[in-house]
């Protein structure tokens, strides 16, 4: 079935847009079905690792006449010892779904024997469904031949279908509701929630004080840390920034603060508790990531843009270390007219963090003059 079969029967204003194919296809993956990429004349059926089961691997295998193979990203491929700009395919005929996540994800795997093909625009497409469904980028598929009808029940989808959506979804970003929200040691502030996107997912920006929106605002974009934020994880700074961001909003005379909803640097949850299982096993967490597959960063600041764009705010002074999210921002025409470091407490178990953030990510962060000064 097509991701727009049903658009005919559908009363106007109801039709079906690249942006709702692609969640939809993203949904399917997530679900642990099969989806058929469609590039022109060729075609590609796909299952993500991270949500398939035995059963459906097999039927997966049976259906591609084994043909089938495994999809890694060019990070995990890396990992593996194995430089491929564009990822690797692995032959999967005769492999059981339990050999795989020793190729895909697991730690001090052993590189299988090559020579491997290298990925192309189908792959990275299913790696970006994968990404919107919060999942690995680990993803098994097969080509299939014209006329091929073994996969013609599942949900299809045009690759061309990924780029329309992201654009348009960035123009998509509606408000949603306003409210007053009094927190503690800040004051009476207001939370704006704006849903959009391809996963219509609920974004807020927490207006502190009363900014002069035409002016320059100071603004904090911060991403969601369920571990730090709410937990008090002692891994990350993530918590203390929030707080002090929120604080510095408030010593500045007002500003917003955009709570993101991309966990993990843009991975999920469940990848980043993959990944502090690394962390605690001696890997910084870029390295962590890489054994997943992801890169150092997977953020994306669409969301961050709309709603200032929403707000009406157009400069800013951007409370942040990290000179890429500055960058972002530029890019998607904020002006940025400087800077606010924001930094948190510095304990034992997050200085490695720290560092490496500052060593490899080139976030603006002493770390030695930190230490030093809390001392």
């Amino acid at each position: 079935m097509s991701a727009s079969s049903s658009t005919s029967t559908l009363a106007p204003g109801f039709a079906e847009t690249a942006a709702i194919r692609s969640e939809r296809a993203a949904a399917e993956l997530r679900a642990g079905r099969p989806l058929v990429l469609v590039d022109g004349n060729r075609q590609r059926a796909i299952l993500a690792l991270d949500s398939t089961t035995p059963a459906s691997f097999n039927a997966f295998a049976e259906a591609a006449g084994q043909q089938h193979y495994l999809f890694l990203s060019a990070h995990r491929a890396q990992t593996l010892g194995i430089t491929s700009p564009h990822g690797i395919r692995i032959p999967l005929a005769g492999l059981a779904l339990d050999s795989l996540p020793a190729l895909a994800y697991l730690r001090d795997a052993t590189p299988p024997p090559g020579p491997f093909a290298e990925g192309d625009a189908g792959d990275a497409a299913a790696v970006e469904l994968a990404r919107l469904g919060l999942l690995l980028p680990a993803l098994v598929a097969v080509e299939l031949p014209a006329g091929n009808p073994s996969f013609a029940g599942c949900l299809s989808l045009e690759l061309s279908d990924l780029a329309a959506g992201a654009a348009e979804a960035g123009q998509d970003y509606e408000l949603v509701i306003r409210s007053p929200v009094p927190l503690r040691d800040i004051g009476m502030s207001e939370f704006a929630v704006f849903r959009g996107g391809v996963a219509q997912r609920d974004q807020v920006a927490v207006i502190v004080g009363t900014p002069d929106l035409d002016g320059i605002v100071p603004v904090r974009v911060h991403s969601s840390c369920l571990t730090g934020d709410l937990f008090g994880s002692l891994k990350c700074d993530c918590g203390d920034q929030l707080r002090r961001g929120l604080h510095t909003l408030k010593e500045l005379g007002g500003g917003i603060l955009l709570y993101l909803d991309q966990e993990g640097r843009g991975t999920g949850i469940a990848a980043k508790m993959r990944a502090y299982g690394y962390q605690h096993e001696g890997l910084d967490t870029i390295d962590a990531d890489a054994q997943l597959g992801f890169g150092a960063d997977e953020r994306r600041y669409g969301s961050a843009v709309a709603m200032l764009r929403g707000l009406g705010v157009q400069r800013v002074q951007l409370l942040t270390n990290n000179p890429t999210k500055v960058q972002h921002l530029r890019n998607a025409g904020i002006e940025v007219v400087g800077c606010v470091p924001v930094t948190g407490q510095i304990t034992l178990e997050n200085e490695q963090y720290l560092r490496t953030k500052a060593e490899r990510a080139g976030h603006q962060l002493d770390v030695d003059a930190l230490i030093m000064a809390a001392q």
